[in-house]
């Protein structure tokens, strides 16, 4: 990595894109050997949120007896105005373009904030049912709260709660149990409707860019957009009426590459080339599912390895122009 950062100013020091100057300031700087603990720092602020919020899940677990479910509310909201007032306070003036706090600290409090309000309206559907038997309701109704939240305070944490309660809210969702017996492309858990939450984002990120409302949050839009559409796509494909999916998958999966240059994204750029490979060999399945190779059976099984083999090196090659450009 230094070796490549070294090349890298010395190119531009050769084709006359920094002075000397600049190109002997920075060859000084990096001979200081000082790095950066940004990312040690956030990594430890986000376990500190996980760390809280689960203790206090545990606390209301633990104590539910002996402290009362009223209390225990009361407690959370007490714990959810204190992180809000002071987020509040030291919040910068609402802006549509990105703002940020003078002191990341208050991000972390926004995100402690956010999840513990979550947490409340869990406590007081599972406990008093105030939604009755509307359970979607318990979680759209955070979820309406969180979008605000996210968009005030400028935080991508808290929009990605609310995308995900959104998720949730129309019936998708995905637990450990469904990870490790690999049921995650189950049509009736993907299906038409997380597809039109996919396009729905989609549309609010077009609309977010045209009035520049926050356009940094349109690569969350665009990352749940993504998977959402693509997994919907091929657990249809595979099972369901897989004619219709796949013009979806690719026609969704060509305007994501077109997004992933303009927003020189490389996680939109990889996802949406592997979802649309995965659909090709979907359709070539498909195709050739009647057709009776005979005699070519031993050719096809030998040209097989060969084809992946090529598209492992296709995709890579794929990658590294896409990081040229």
């Amino acid at each position: 990595m230094i070796n490549f950062k070294e090349n890298v100013t010395q190119k531009l020091f050769e084709n006359r894109l920094i002075s000397e100057e600049e190109y002997l300031k920075i060859v000084a700087y990096r001979k200081l050997g000082i790095f950066s603990l940004h990312n040690e720092l956030r990594a430890i602020l986000y376990l500190s949120v996980v760390l809280i919020t689960g203790g206090i899940g545990i606390l209301i677990y633990q104590n539910i007896d002996s402290i009362g479910h009223q209390v225990l509310l009361f407690l959370l909201l007490i714990a959810i105005g204190i992180c809000f007032y002071f987020s509040h306070k030291n919040a910068p003036k609402f802006a549509k373009t990105y703002t940020e706090f003078s002191n990341s600290m208050y991000d972390y409090l926004v995100l402690l904030g956010t999840i513990l309000l979550c947490t409340f309206f869990g406590y007081l559907q599972y406990q008093y049912a105030v939604f009755g038997t509307q359970y979607g309701l318990a979680t759209l109704v955070p979820t309406v709260i969180c979008f605000p939240i996210a968009y005030y305070f400028d935080n991508k944490s808290v929009l990605s709660i609310a995308i995900t309660g959104l998720t949730a809210f129309i019936g998708i969702s995905i637990n450990p149990q469904m990870v490790l017996s690999f049921d995650l492309l189950n049509p009736e858990t993907l299906g038409f409707s997380a597809i039109a939450l996919g396009i729905l984002l989609v549309v609010w990120s077009i609309y977010s860019e045209k009035n520049k409302l926050k356009t940094h949050f349109n690569f969350v839009y665009q990352t749940y957009a993504l998977h959402l559409i693509g997994l919907a796509c091929l657990s249809n494909i595979i099972d369901g009426y897989w004619g219709i999916f796949m013009l979806i998958l690719f026609g969704s999966m060509f305007y994501f590459y077109l997004e992933s240059v303009k927003q020189k994204a490389i996680s939109l750029f990889i996802f949406s080339i592997l979802y649309a490979y995965i659909g090709f060999n979907v359709l070539l399945f498909h195709l050739f599912e009647n057709v009776d190779f005979g005699d070519i059976f031993e050719l096809f099984f030998f040209i097989i390895p060969f084809y992946f083999i090529g598209s492992i090196v296709g995709f890579i090659i794929l990658i590294k122009n896409f990081k040229k450009r």
